[in-house]
Parts: C-alpha cells; structure tokens; sequence
C-alpha cells in the first residue's frame, strides 16, 4: 500500500502560541521553529496540511468572560477578525487554501482533494465539532496523519481521540511540537495513546520518515 501521509497543525493562532494571545499555552512560542520546519517540509514534499483554527464569537458556549472552568469553557480567544485568531507565521496557510466553515457548510470535496492546504474552522475545541471533518478525512484517504500544534490537552487531544475512534490509519504525535496547558495531563496523554498505539517521534524523526532533507 502506498502511504499517504497528511500534516495536521492544531490550532497554531496568535491567542495561543504568543505571550501577548489572550490565552497563552506555556513554551508554545519554543515550538515555533520546529513548526516552522514541518510546514516547510510538508511543501516541499507535496503533501497536504490540514490547518484546524478556532473561530470563535463572543455568543460560543465554549467563551465565558468570568468564570470559565478551564474544561467545557475558557476565556475569550481566537476571536473571529482579531489578530489572535491568525496564525503564527510558521504555519500561516497559503494563499489559496481551502476554508471549511464551521458548520460545514458549502464543503467542496473535489477542492479538498486537490488542495495543498486545508483550513478547518471550528467553535469548539474538538474539531470534529465540525460536520465536514470526516468527510475531509474520507476524502484525503491518509494512511498516516502527524500531528501537531496546541495545545496537547485540549484541542489536540480531541483531534487524537477523534482520529482514534476512526480506527483507519497511522497516528503520529510530534512530542517536540506540542505544548500543554497542564503539562504532567499532557504527559499522560502521551502515555496513554502510545499505549493504543499512536506513535511520538520529535521533529526531526518525523522528517527523516517522510524523506525530506535535514535542515
């Protein structure tokens, strides 16, 4: 079988990569040169990136102003039209990537197919709160997905748990490329999926699998 392997950058924004974002994972701007280094990579190997991102209004049940809980909700971030809703420029999408609302709606399957990148946008922290996720997946057929970004406990371990109910290809988690909130549940998490299965590698090893050159 010929391996299809599909970069899945979680959430990499403003609000949560930078001390200045509105709700910072700690050590995330550390990650910023290994970030820097699987997009490049990916591009210069054609394969495609899928780019997650909150896309949030004042009005989500994920967004309280006081009180949040740090579980179901979390102050206002990644505000729709704000800077801490864009992208760091490591990872900042390509002209001409394909947007997916998130609802879903007017999804285009034959645009995602010949996409080079995809941006999935999403009101919860679990991506697959998006109807389209699955059909993206469907549609991109990987039989390897890395993944990527911020933060370990929350978004990313949706995307993961996600991937894993799928049951349907590779899972690999770029430990030098991933920042948690808490980072002893993000070392759990680790554990427990290398437990079921998903493989960690650091950066460089996940570039060495794929072929590209050292940088």
């Amino acid at each position: 079988m010929t391996t299809r392997t599909l970069f899945w950058d979680v959430d990499t924004q403003v609000d949560f990569m930078l001390p200045s974002g509105l709700l910072h994972v700690p050590g995330a701007e550390l990650l910023l040169p290994n970030l820097g280094q699987l997009t490049a990579a990916a591009r210069g190997l054609g394969l495609t990136i899928v780019h997650t991102a909150d896309d949030h209004e004042l009005s989500d049940a994920e967004i309280s102003s006081d009180g949040a809980d740090f579980v179901e909700t979390f102050p206002p971030h990644c505000l729709r039209g704000t800077a801490g809703a864009e992208r760091v420029a490591e990872t900042a999408p390509r002209r001409g990537a394909v947007e997916i609302p998130w609802d879903g709606s007017g999804l285009d399957l034959d645009a995602v197919r010949s996409a080079r990148e995809v941006v999935i946008l999403k009101k919860r922290f679990d991506v697959f709160s998006n109807p389209a996720t699955p059909e993206v997946l469907d549609a991109l057929g990987p039989t390897r997905v890395v993944v990527y970004g911020v933060a370990l406990d929350v978004c990313n371990r949706y995307a993961v748990e996600g991937m894993l109910r799928r049951g349907e290809f590779e899972i690999t988690v770029v430990e030098d490329a991933v920042a948690a909130i808490d980072k002893e549940r993000g070392e759990e998490l680790l554990r427990a999926w290398r437990f079921r299965g998903v493989v960690t590698l650091s950066t460089a090893a996940v570039l060495a699998t794929c072929g590209a050159p050292a940088p």
